[in-house]
């Protein structure tokens, strides 16, 4: 997200007074979890040459300039440039994304007070459906996941400080909330107001499920109950006060994690337990960018776990990384421009040659080709206009 003080100010004009209508609801008999769309391909067909891939931009809707809905655009893997297609309405503040893994249906949180995840139906002509809507239980949700069996969605209500855990319908349709789990403890960090969940994932084992708190300063380890579709708390990590936890992403060893800091504009490398789900943070590492906060938003590692990529919205930069002793070290290497202002979320294409940073601030999406022997980061194409763009996800 922004800056402290920003973001409050941001989500204070997002979800004052009313402005937003609270989001519509589906009929409230949740429908039985059960495996989605068994035989879909993974990724629906799309009106496109084969040259094009298609590419889903989260937006802030309510802010000016800003976004209608959910961006539907092209990008060729080859040359790196972006082409508009379409906008999925009907969505406030989509700023966040998640594809169900059988590519047939679309999520997206709704950051609003009343704070909601909805469906999008993704057909094979290109063609898309707005399932509807499910409560979150929690203000600003600003994340979401979903369960590698498909049939269970989670978000992250950064207001509320809560995480919300959602059924699934093999019509990719949400069912009615099965938990709500508030981070009461421990206390918030040194400036905070309160806990603000961030981030809630499933493990690479699949045996836990993690949410990032940045308020607590503290990273949650959960037991999901597959048959209820609730959280039991196993544990939890935490990070010296004032660091502001925001996002993790996993080595492909699935025993480390890479934790970006976005308050104490540090990079942690945490040990993982399968085992356990105990996590275990490592010191406090820097971003390359000098003095001063840059905000941290997010990792991205490479697919052979040799590289790291670290967005930083203050600076407008990416820091490469390389990763040692079996991903358990990450060792600073250089910051790149990212040709934006803010780069809030990033994704490789999805076979790896391609950066892709969602600019919030100045409303672009850049790409870069990724050279996979170095590392190293080459701008490529030209700037994609997307007001308020926060969020790429390359299909």
């Amino acid at each position: 997200m922004t800056s402290p003080t920003s973001r409050r100010t941001l989500l204070g004009a997002l979800l004052a007074g009313g402005a937003l209508a609270a989001a519509p609801s589906l009929p409230r008999t949740a429908p039985r979890p059960a495996p989605h769309h068994p035989h879909r391909p993974a990724h629906p067909a799309h009106p496109a040459t084969r040259s094009t891939r298609t590419l889903y931009l989260g937006t802030y809707t309510s802010t000016s300039p800003g976004g209608t809905g959910i961006g539907v655009a092209g990008y060729d893997p080859a040359a790196g440039s972006i082409t508009g297609r379409t906008v999925v309405t009907g969505v406030e503040n989509p700023s966040y994304l998640a594809l169900h893994p059988t590519g047939g249906t679309l999520y997206a949180v709704d950051e609003q007070q009343n704070g909601g995840v909805t469906a999008v139906a993704l057909a094979d002509d290109g063609t898309f459906r707005v399932l509807g809507t499910r409560s979150t239980g929690g203000a600003g949700p600003c994340h979401l996941s979903v369960h590698p069996g498909g049939r269970w969605l989670f978000s992250a209500n950064y207001t509320s400080g809560s995480v919300a855990v959602h059924p699934l319908a093999e019509d990719g349709s949400v069912g009615e909330r099965t938990d709500l789990v508030a981070h009461s403890s421990p206390a918030p960090g040194p400036g905070q107001d309160g806990p603000h969940a961030h981030q809630i994932i499933t493990t690479p084992d699949g045996g836990h499920i993690l949410a990032v708190d940045l308020g607590n300063d503290t990273v949650y380890t959960y037991r999901l109950d597959e048959t209820a579709g609730t959280l039991e708390q196993l544990s939890y990590a935490a990070l010296r006060p004032g660091a502001g936890p925001r996002h993790l992403t996993f080595h492909p060893d699935g025993r480390h994690a890479y934790l970006a800091c976005e308050l104490d504009n540090t990079a942690v490398v945490c040990g993982y337990d399968p085992a356990t789900g105990t996590l275990t943070p490592g010191d406090p590492q820097p971003t390359g960018t000098g003095s001063g906060t840059s905000y941290p938003a997010q990792f991205l590692v490479t697919a052979d776990g040799r590289f790291a990529y670290l967005a930083n919205r203050g600076h407008n930069s990416i820091t490469r990384y390389a990763t040692e002793d079996g991903g358990a070290a990450l060792r600073l290497l250089d910051t790149v421009p990212v040709g934006g202002d803010f780069p809030r979320h990033t994704a490789f294409s999805p076979d790896g040659t391609l950066l892709l940073a969602a600019n919030q601030k100045s409303g672009t999406v850049t790409t870069f080709r990724v050279d996979t022997s170095s590392g190293a980061l080459t701008p490529v194409g030209t700037p994609y206009a997307a007001p308020a763009a926060v969020c790429v996800l390359p299909v």
